[in-house]
C-alpha cells in the first residue's frame, strides 16, 4: 500500500538561475553528490502575472542520459522578461536503481542580485535552490 512506498529525500542536487547577459539567465542543474546521475529528466514552467495579466509559459521537456558526478548541465535559457514570474522546475532522476523527484521553485521576485550566493562548481554567482 502507499504507506509501504519508501520515500527518500533528494540531497546534494540544486537548481541554480545564472544572468547569461542582459537578455537571457541560464538555468542549471549542479549534481553535487560523489556519483552520477542516470536517466534525469527536467520539467520547466513559469507561471504568474505580468501587467496584471495571468500568464503561463508552455512547458520544456529535456532528458539526460547521465550527469557525472561533482558536474553540471545547462538545461535552457530563460528570457529576462520571465524573471517576473514564478519559475517551476522539476527532475527526476535515477541514483542507486531508486527513482528520485523534486521539485524547485523560484518565486517572483526572487530572481535579483540580492539574493545572489556562490555557485558551486560553476564558480559563479547567482540564486541557487538546493
Amino acid at each position: 500500500m502507499k504507506q509501504d512506498i519508501e520515500i527518500r529525500k533528494v540531497t546534494d542536487i540544486a537548481i541554480a538561475i545564472i544572468p547569461a547577459d542582459d537578455d537571457f539567465w541560464g538555468i542549471y542543474l549542479i549534481n553535487l553528490k560523489m556519483q552520477p546521475l542516470k536517466n534525469i529528466i527536467v520539467n520547466t514552467t513559469g507561471y504568474g502575472n505580468i501587467n496584471n495579466n495571468p500568464v503561463k509559459t508552455s512547458t520544456f521537456r529535456h532528458f539526460f542520459e547521465e550527469i557525472p558526478a561533482n558536474c553540471s548541465i545547462k538545461i535552457e535559457l530563460l528570457q529576462n522578461k520571465m524573471i517576473e514570474l514564478t519559475n517551476q522546475i522539476w527532475i527526476s532522476f535515477e541514483l542507486d536503481n531508486y527513482l528520485f523527484d523534486k521539485k524547485y521553485v523560484f518565486v517572483k521576485g526572487s530572481l535579483s542580485s540580492i539574493n545572489f550566493t556562490n555557485i558551486p562548481i560553476l564558480n559563479i554567482r547567482g540564486v541557487m535552490i538546493q
